[in-house]
């Protein structure tokens, strides 16, 4: 079995505060399923994954 280390991954604060986000927003957009999230006892944020939404949202 392999072990994930929770603590490379954002919380909902942390990825609010990196995106100039309330809380409510970012869960928004998880719920939107915008930005990748796993939900382990909270929502939890990987840092690619918050990178690669902050791709998406770039003007081409």
């Amino acid at each position: 079995m392999t072990t994930v280390d929770l603590s490379q991954y954002l919380t909902v604060r942390e990825a609010a505060k990196k995106l100039d986000l309330t809380e409510e927003r970012v869960r928004e957009l998880i719920n939107l399923k915008e930005i990748r999230a796993t939900k382990i006892k909270r929502w939890r944020i990987a840092p690619e994954d918050l990178e690669e939404f902050v791709r998406s949202r770039r003007n081409k």
